[in-house]
This record gives structure tokens, C-alpha cells and sequence, in this order.
């Protein structure tokens, strides 16, 4: 008797294992925190350019502005 209880209670101990290993499985498979990671890295690429590319940025936007507000005057 004592011998089908400790059977019991190992089946269930590894039923838990083999349920907590396919939870760890799923968790590797999972990939939606992959897309923040690529958010992230992406922004802090284009936060690099534009302080890389401050000056010239600044110049290019100036230009563009200054002939949109000269054409917006002649129409």
C-alpha cells in the first residue's frame, strides 16, 4: 500500500516536472517581446543618426522651410 502511494506521488511530481518543461519550452518559442527589442534598438539607431547628423539635418529643414514659406507668399 505504502509503495502505491509513493508511486502516486512521484507521477505526480513528474507530470508536474514534464508540465513546468513545456511551459519553459513555450516561453522560448515565444517571440512578441522580440518586436520591443527591435523598437527599441531601431530608435535608439535613428537617435544616434540625428545626433551624429545634427548640423546638416539643421541646414537641410531650414532650406526646405525657407522655400515653402516663399512659395506659400507667391500663392
Amino acid at each position: 500500500m505504502v509503495n502505491s502511494q509513493e508511486n502516486a506521488r512521484s507521477g505526480k511530481t513528474h507530470r508536474k516536472e514534464v508540465a513546468h518543461m513545456g511551459d519553459f519550452c513555450a516561453f522560448l518559442k515565444e517571440e512578441d517581446g522580440v518586436t520591443v527589442v527591435e523598437i527599441i534598438l531601431v530608435l535608439l539607431v535613428l537617435i544616434a543618426l540625428v545626433l551624429i547628423f545634427k548640423e546638416q539635418l539643421t541646414k537641410v529643414v531650414k532650406s526646405i522651410l525657407g522655400k515653402v514659406s516663399s512659395q506659400a507668399d507667391s500663392v
